[in-house]
């Protein structure tokens, strides 16, 4: 900073300040730059008035004379239209002339970090929810052609207040005023493009919706002079009674001032102290939800990174849930201060479902979504928030309560295939994940049945626990793989979702219990399969293997190979791959997706005690047979035709011999 000057030809007690080549260049940098919202000034100026008043506050808790008899502390916002000027106030701390050099005229600096530096190690944790001063303030220049200051500090004679005035390129100005009442008041003199049009910030209802969207939780009542309907009247010359009659009118200003805000951040309470009905209103009032949430979850975080977190679970599923450009994520505050809507970063993408808010005490209030990705306290955010959730989901499933079962059934519905995308992309909460999913079974058509459930119900010798996926569950208990299962009365898990098939392709045990789809490999049921079993099995291989190498021939490279099969009863044939290989299902929907699928080829397996197989032996339309045993294993395993054309003629003409 230069030397204070005096202004040529102005008030000798005006003294002009030069700014340092790198404060203008940061200065340059906050209005172009890092504000690109223009509406954001409003924030930050009643943030910065909130902060004084906090300050205030914390001072006066050792020196009670410094609120001057006015202890009510309060933010005013008022809108003069023919000065084009948008003014706060607060009563707060107030400046002097060395806090104005200091705090408004160097950007690097900041007024609160060097009143937190003062603090003793004790007193810091009071002083916690003092935000910093300086930066955001010139976000005023983003609308403002120029902004005048005046300001008193609290404790200091009236004689002794200061107005500082910038046009916030390479200057500004100091000067001492007379100011009987404590605090600061910021006036911004609006650029022609703020003053008129959808950009003008001299309109009252859109200040006020501003106050509303980004200061509603400020502790402190925000105020603006009250608005009222005035009617114009007129004599009715007709009437010779003194009654008149309304002829129009307008909204004209009162000396009243109404405090525009809540002045309570509702996660900034005791959660004992809130009603249901007000974290229901809230989660309307942030989600635009006119549903009630099924659940929520409400802490305040302390350890290495503190913040609280305000979590809903909704009760219904968006249409764009499975959209690439849904937009979501959580409002991010930073010391009550409202820094971004849908803050992605602080969710997992299987949690994008999830609405609320995390205030933290730990991250810069410039804080972008860039700097969100490389953050580790965000980092440590985003898994306290996930854990968080997943307890909650445990809580309702778990609970012996009818009402939180309901809940936890409703969840599952519209989220259960959502929720298992985690399996895949969360692997220190895969077990909490794996806990919460729920199937159908061959014994059991609702979603009902947990790894849990199974397992408690599995058969004694049985090592593995069993599952199948299909498109569909009247495909999945149709399916020829259940044959032998049915038989034998082993319980198959069903899994129908539309991620399943890649879910668990990341979960392989439970509980240390190995995972095993049965349409995959082999079926090795150990000791559930006698040794009579086995000897006849390797016999009908034998016996069979003539049939076997014609088919192979016959299918070429349609199939990887033929084998005769332990896992079929009633049906004449199925499609199995290999374990870590794509099933037809899993390929169609990549496929779908418009991914590049690797080449696969399923193994043919055929029931040696079928009709059709016996019959193939002898049979003069060997190669005809062979293709449509082929393409009806497949349609059952939930494939699709390369050629459906050639499939239907093989068919007709079978019929027709």
């Amino acid at each position: 900073m230069s030397e204070a000057t005096q202004a040529e030809g102005l008030n000798p007690e005006l003294k002009k300040h030069t700014f340092e080549a790198e404060v203008a260049q940061l200065l340059h940098l906050v209005t172009h730059s890092l504000y690109s919202n223009a509406d954001i000034f409003v924030r930050e100026l009643v943030s910065n008035a909130s902060d004084a008043c906090d300050k205030l506050r914390f001072e006066a808790t050792n020196d009670d004379s410094l609120y001057e008899d006015d202890g009510e502390l309060k933010i005013r916002i008022a809108v003069d239209e023919a000065a084009k000027t948008i003014t706060f106030t607060d009563n707060g701390i107030g400046m002097n002339e060395t806090d104005a050099i200091e705090n408004l005229g160097t950007i690097a600096k900041s007024g609160t970090k060097a009143f937190l530096d003062k603090l003793s190690e004790s007193q810091k944790q009071d002083g916690q929810l003092i935000g910093q001063f300086g930066v955001g303030f010139y976000s005023g220049f983003i609308v403002a052609d120029t902004i005048s200051v005046e300001s008193r500090k609290a404790g200091e004679p009236a004689d002794k207040g200061v107005r500082w005035v910038s046009d916030g390129t390479g200057s500004f100005t100091v000067e001492t005023i007379n100011k009987d009442t404590r605090g600061t008041a910021i006036t911004l003199h609006l650029k022609e493009e703020y003053s008129e049009g959808e950009d003008n910030y001299l309109d009252r209802g859109k200040i006020k919706r501003l106050v509303n969207k980004y200061s509603d939780h400020i502790s402190l009542p925000i105020q603006m002079r009250k608005e009222i309907w005035q009617e114009d009247v007129k004599e009715d010359e007709n009437d010779s009674s003194d009654d008149q009659v309304p002829a129009g009118g307008e909204m004209v200003l009162t000396d009243e001032w109404e405090t525009i805000n809540k002045a309570s951040a509702l996660w900034t309470r005791s959660s004992s102290e809130i009603e249901d009905d007000e974290y229901v209103d809230f989660y309307k009032n942030i989600s635009y939800d006119m549903t009630d949430p099924l659940a929520w979850t409400h802490n305040r975080v302390e350890g290495r990174v503190q913040y609280t977190q305000l979590l809903y679970i909704p009760e219904k599923a968006p249409a764009d849930l499975y959209t690439r450009e849904q937009q979501h994520g959580l409002k991010l505050y930073v010391k009550r201060v409202f820094i971004m809507d849908e803050a992605e970063q602080l969710l997992p993408m299987y949690l994008r479902f999830v609405k609320g808010v995390i205030d933290s005490a730990d991250l810069p209030l410039n804080v972008s979504r860039e700097l969100l990705q490389e953050s580790r306290d965000v980092k440590s955010i985003r898994d306290g928030n996930a854990r968080r959730i997943l307890t909650l989901l445990a809580s309702l499933a778990n609970s012996e309560d009818s009402d939180k079962q309901e809940k936890f059934a409703k969840f599952y519905a519209e989220f259960g295939d959502v929720i298992k995308e985690g399996l895949g992309e969360d692997a220190g909460n895969q077990e909490r994940i794996a806990k919460l999913l729920r199937y159908a079974t061959s014994t059991q058509d609702g979603l009902e049945t947990s790894f849990e459930d199974y397992k408690a119900r599995m058969k004694d010798g049985q090592k593995a626990i069993y599952y199948l996926t299909a498109d569909n569950l009247a495909a999945a208990k149709n399916s020829p793989q259940l044959e032998l299962f049915k038989k034998k009365g082993i319980e198959v898990i069903l899994m129908t979702g539309r991620v399943d098939e890649w879910a668990m392709n990341f979960l392989t045990s439970f509980d240390e219990t190995p995972l095993q789809n049965i349409a995959k490999g082999a079926v090795d049921l150990g000791d559930l399969q006698d040794e009579a079993e086995k000897a006849e099995a390797e016999k009908a291989e034998e016996t069979l293997k003539p049939v076997v190498d014609k088919l192979k021939t016959a299918l070429g490279e349609r199939a990887k190979d033929v084998k005769v099969s332990t896992r079929l009863v009633d049906s004449p044939a199925c499609l199995v791959v290999g374990e870590g290989e794509l099933s037809p299902q899993m390929i169609q929907m990549l496929q779908q997706m418009g991914q590049d699928v690797p080449a696969s080829k399923p193994t043919l397996e055929v029931n040696p005690d079928h009709p059709l197989i016996k019959k193939l032996e002898g049979s003069k339309q060997f190669d005809d047979l062979a293709q449509v045993i082929f393409d009806q294993a497949l349609l059952a395993d939930g494939g699709q035709l390369e050629d459906p054309a050639a499939y239907l003629k093989r068919v007709n003409e079978l019929l027709m011999r």
